[in-house]
């Protein structure tokens, strides 16, 4: 089981980054071919793997991430 902790720390990277990059969901949603609404419940519960983060920043563009 993922540490609840680290689940809300990686949910707020991932949001963090989206908001940096001006990406929405449903923008993100498109670049990855998946649903909005499934989307959106999986970044909200933070309990996703570290490729899926991956795929993500790297659609987004991102080439670096700060975790302080």
């Amino acid at each position: 089981m993922v540490d609840p902790d680290y689940a809300t720390r990686a949910k707020n990277l991932l949001k963090a980054e989206m908001t940096r990059k001006g990406v929405t969901v449903k923008e993100l949603a498109g670049m990855l071919g998946e649903n909005e609404r499934g989307l959106a419940n999986k970044i909200s519960r933070g309990t996703f793997t570290a490729a899926f983060m991956l795929q993500c920043l790297k659609v987004i563009g991102s080439r670096s991430l700060h975790l302080d």
